[in-house]
C-alpha cells in the first residue's frame, strides 16, 4: 500500500510521535501511552470467547513463552500481542456468548456513549458496534486517561445493559486491546478493518451499526467496501 497510499493526515490526527515520551505497562497485554496519541482499541463482552479456546490461548502463551522467553523489550510483547489480537478476532467474529449488541436498542446505548464526550474528553474519530465486542480509534484530550475514559465508557454501558436486560454481573472483560497508530497508512488499514468487520462476520447490512467522523469522510477517510474497491 505505501507506494500508492496518498491521503493527508484527517483532521486531529496524530500518530506516535518518535521524539516523545512512551510510558508502557503490561498487564496480560502490553499498553503503551503517549500524549496526543490516537489509539486502535477493541473491548469484548465478558462471555464472547469460550473457555474452551480461553484454556487453549493460555496453553499456546505457555508454549510461546517457553520458546522465546518472557516478554522483555517493547518488540517482544509486540510480537505477542499481535498474535494474541489474532486469535481472539477471529474467534470473536464467530458470534459467541450473550452477543446483547444483537439487539439494535443496546447497539445504540453503546455506540451514543463513544460520542457522550466528544471534544471534551475525548475524540472518537471511527468506531463498529459488533454483537460482542467493539472497535474504536479514539484520541484522548488533554489531560485525560485512556484507562479512565474506557473504564467510565464501559461502566455506563454495563449498567445500561443490566438494567435493559434484568440481569447481573460484569458485562466486560476487564483489559481492552489497544495500541498507538503508528501513522498515516496505520491508520487507513485500521478505519478499513473496523469497517469492513460486520460484512466480514457476515451481518446483513441492516445491522450495520459503524460511523467515521464526517470531517474525516470529507477528506477521504471513509470506509471502502468491497462493493466500491476498483
Amino acid at each position: 500500500m505505501s507506494e500508492t497510499f496518498h491521503l493527508n493526515a484527517p483532521p486531529g490526527f496524530r500518530g506516535l510521535h518518535p521524539d516523545l515520551p512512551i510510558e508502557t505497562y503490561h498487564r496480560h497485554l502490553p499498553h503503551w501511552r503517549q500524549a496526543g496519541a490516537t489509539y486502535a482499541i477493541t473491548f469484548r463482552l465478558a462471555d464472547s470467547i469460550p473457555q474452551e479456546q480461553l484454556r487453549s490461548l493460555q496453553r499456546w502463551r505457555e508454549i510461546w513463552e517457553r520458546s522465546n522467553g518472557q516478554p522483555q523489550t517493547d518488540a517482544d510483547w509486540e510480537q505477542l500481542a499481535k498474535q494474541i489480537t489474532h486469535r481472539t478476532e477471529a474467534w470473536l467474529d464467530e458470534g459467541y456468548g450473550e452477543c446483547v449488541f444483537e439487539n439494535p436498542t443496546l447497539a445504540d446505548v453503546m455506540a451514543k456513549s463513544m460520542l457522550q464526550f466528544q471534544n471534551d474528553r475525548y475524540v472518537t474519530s471511527c468506531y463498529c458496534v459488533m454483537h460482542n465486542h467493539v472497535h474504536l480509534v479514539m484520541k484522548p484530550l488533554g489531560d485525560q486517561l485512556l484507562e479512565k475514559i474506557l473504564r467510565d465508557l464501559k461502566g455506563y454501558v454495563s449498567r445500561m445493559v443490566n438494567r435493559e436486560r434484568h440481569r447481573e454481573g460484569p458485562l466486560w472483560t476487564q483489559e481492552s486491546h489497544d495500541r498507538i497508530i503508528r501513522d498515516e497508512e496505520h491508520l487507513y488499514r485500521v478505519i478499513q478493518y473496523i469497517g469492513n468487520n460486520p460484512k466480514k462476520a457476515g451481518y446483513e447490512q441492516r445491522q450495520w451499526v459503524r460511523w467515521i467522523h464526517p470531517d474525516w469522510e470529507s477528506k477521504g477517510w471513509g470506509f471502502r467496501d468491497s462493493r466500491d474497491r476498483k
